[in-house]
């Protein structure tokens, strides 16, 4: 039904969308990020080229035919397995206009918040492949990290939160932070949540929501997402189905932007406001569809801790590994990043 709604949703969007084919380039320009990191990073969760599968092994065959061959991503490889059975969702809520963004009050303002970015939390199974390892961490450490967070002073925000700060100099707690999980996987309701709730904190969850709309294994279901969201984790949209968005006509692009919230404001009530970027692979293009669709910014994977209005669209991130502990967790929020 989401796929068909699509359809419905695409008269309303047209004719803001049309101002957007004025702005874009004929010819897509490439965001450029900068690596520091010792591995390479390719796409946006990836630790390396030649260890990372390709998005045609990675996604469901079922969804393959809509998919335009893109460069390795960091969904690792899966075995499909028949959908599961969903239990019955909560009843839909209205449909909710999205919200405008918070107006700037003129002042130019940056400010120092790390976005640390996780994926799986979880141990990997035995067979995990180097990618699979690597955007892995155990409960245990999760929950190391957590710790160390909580006795450093830390305190997680929202990345809501962070725009008003931009925007209007609203105040951030001490040593605000803001946590990242890319790809919606079911790990982070079994593992990270409880974690979460236990330790005070929340975080930003971003979903592939035909991969949870067809419910398949290892990923988040509906009710799961609606639970953690009732409790204050917020939900943002990590594409319909990953694909790299460089390069790709606009009817491509309002598909993905609008098929992502159309389904997270079903079930969740509320527009997303935020996109990540899925394998980091976005360009001039891709920001102006998302943005005339209502989205208030989107998440990079470029290194880095200084957040500025201007690149509300590319905001950098702090990746976590799956081998980082505690100790590392510490070391990497020490670095002098800009």
């Amino acid at each position: 039904m989401a796929r068909r709604r699509g359809v419905l949703i695409w008269a309303s969007w047209a004719l803001g969308l049309n101002l957007i084919l004025s702005s874009c380039a004929a010819g897509t320009v490439a965001m450029e990020h900068p690596t520091t990191e010792a591995t390479p990073t390719v796409g946006a969760d990836a630790p390396a080229a030649t260890d990372t599968p390709d998005l045609a092994a990675t996604v469901p065959s079922t969804l393959q035919a809509t998919i335009t061959p893109s460069p390795p991503t960091d969904l690792p490889t899966l075995t499909v397995a028949p959908r599961r059975t969903l239990s019955p969702s909560a009843t839909p809520s209205p449909t909710v206009t999205p919200t405008a963004g918070p107006t700037p009050d003129g002042t130019i303002r940056s400010v120092q918040i790390p976005i640390l970015m996780y994926h799986y939390v979880s141990a990997p199974p035995g067979n995990a492949d180097r990618v699979r390892k690597d955007l892995s961490v155990s409960p245990e450490r999760f929950e190391s990290h957590l710790a160390y967070l909580k006795d450093s002073g830390y305190h997680t925000v929202l990345l809501d939160d962070l725009l008003y700060a931009l925007t209007q100099g609203r105040a951030l707690p001490e040593k605000p932070i803001i946590l990242t999980f890319d790809d919606g996987y079911e790990d982070n309701y079994l593992n990270a949540f409880p974690l979460l709730t236990r330790y005070g904190m929340v975080g930003n969850f971003f979903i592939i929501t035909d991969l949870v709309n067809e419910g398949y294994p290892e990923y988040l279901t509906w009710p799961q997402i609606e639970q953690m969201a009732a409790s204050g984790q917020r939900f943002g949209s990590h594409s319909r189905n990953h694909p790299d968005l460089r390069g790709k006509p606009v009817d491509y692009l309002v598909w993905q932007a609008l098929g992502g919230a159309e389904a997270i404001q079903e079930h969740l009530g509320y527009h997303p406001r935020w996109i990540s970027y899925p394998s980091g692979g976005y360009d001039a293009e891709a920001i102006a569809v998302y943005k005339s669709a209502n989205y208030w910014g989107g998440l990079a994977i470029n290194p880095g801790t200084t957040e500025r209005l201007a690149d509300i669209f590319d905001l950098p991130r702090l990746r976590v590994r799956g081998t980082y502990d505690a100790a590392d967790l510490a070391a990497l929020l020490a670095i002098k990043w800009e």
